[in-house]
């Protein structure tokens, strides 16, 4: 297993130290390298002269334990075992997660793809196929290391950092403390009504970690996967207004159902789920300012309209969460 000290940070992740951490494990790259689009893991295609390219994936440094990043691994290599299109890891020697320099790294096939069409008939009955059958393996055992999906943690937690750091602007600090506590009692009603049995999920699934074939699809970036209700796996497949949400959701639970069943009591926790992703994302990117990756991506942050247009959107969401649940 791959321990760290204490992990450099990503300045000294150059080209040749990437090219060196693959070739430590054998994976001898050709000198190309292109950055793929990825924030919080330092991602890299890397050709090879006489094998196909790989892709690597430097985890950020703190975030994940190792034994939390090898159940990744694993739920990972039990759907590729199950006949699920999931990128696993490549084994090397034995091992899925490797240490160079402090950085810890991973080494997965390359698979090519585009976005999937959900507007197209049929993408979204497959692609609730397919998840049903990712849940049927996530619900075999639980995560022993990795978190839950929890109010404490994508809520509590994410308004604490955001007031305690000082990122909202002192005129509208008041306005947005007052309705993320309003949200925030929203959220806990609507768990508190429904009993959701939680199982290890994909965690960010979402149409960008969805590559798409004419074979299908297959799903990528396992790197939120943790414990949850079965609903967060598929309302970020949703968009829209409500009629445009209602239609997506019976073809996706069209294709969910032919093979696990859906408690239709979670439907309840769609708006809730979604206001704390809000949430968390502001939290995301604050925690991650010093990453000198993300002012230059996120210019808009922090900015006065940025927190304006959080209070309005939190206040929909508020309105949202008092609306009869989304019906299939």
């Amino acid at each position: 297993m791959a321990t760290i000290a204490e992990a450099p940070p990503y300045a000294g992740l150059t080209p040749d130290c990437v090219l060196d951490a693959l070739d430590s494990i054998g994976i001898r790259g050709d000198g190309r390298l292109l950055a793929l689009n990825s924030y919080e893991n330092r991602v890299y295609q890397v050709w090879r002269e006489d094998a196909p390219a790989v892709v690597a994936k430097f985890y950020r440094p703190n975030r994940w334990s190792d034994a939390q990043i090898l159940e990744e691994h694993a739920l990972v290599a039990e759907l590729a075992r199950a006949d699920v299109p999931a990128v696993a890891p490549m084994e090397v020697a034995g091992a899925t997660l490797h240490a160079f320099a402090g950085f810890r790294f991973t080494a997965f096939p390359r698979h090519g793809g585009r976005a999937p069409e959900l507007d197209r008939h049929g993408t979204l009955g497959q692609l609730g196929r397919y998840i049903a059958r990712i849940h049927t393996v996530g619900a075999a055992r639980p995560f022993e290391h990795r978190p839950a999906l929890t109010i404490e943690s994508f809520g509590d937690a994410s308004r604490a950092y955001l007031l305690d750091h000082g990122f909202l602007p002192h005129d509208l600090r008041a306005a947005w403390e007052s309705i993320v506590d309003l949200a925030l009692a929203g959220v806990r009603r609507a768990f508190g009504c429904v009993v959701a049995k939680p199982l290890r999920l994909h965690g960010d699934c979402h149409a960008s970690n969805v590559l798409w074939t004419d074979d299908g699809p297959h799903f990528v970036d396992f790197d939120d996967a943790r414990m949850g209700p079965a609903v967060q796996d598929l309302w970020m497949l949703l968009s829209g207004d409500r009629a445009a949400m209602e239609r997506q959701l019976r073809e996706l639970l069209e294709g969910y159902e032919s093979f696990r069943n859906f408690d239709r009591h979670e439907l309840a926790l769609v708006e809730p789920l979604r206001t704390l992703r809000l949430l968390h994302y502001s939290a995301w990117i604050a925690r991650r300012w010093d990453d000198p990756a993300f002012p230059s991506a996120f210019p808009w942050f922090n900015t006065q309209r940025y927190w304006q247009d959080r209070i309005l959107e939190l206040r929909e969401q508020v309105a949202l969460m008092d609306e009869a649940p989304l019906r299939a």
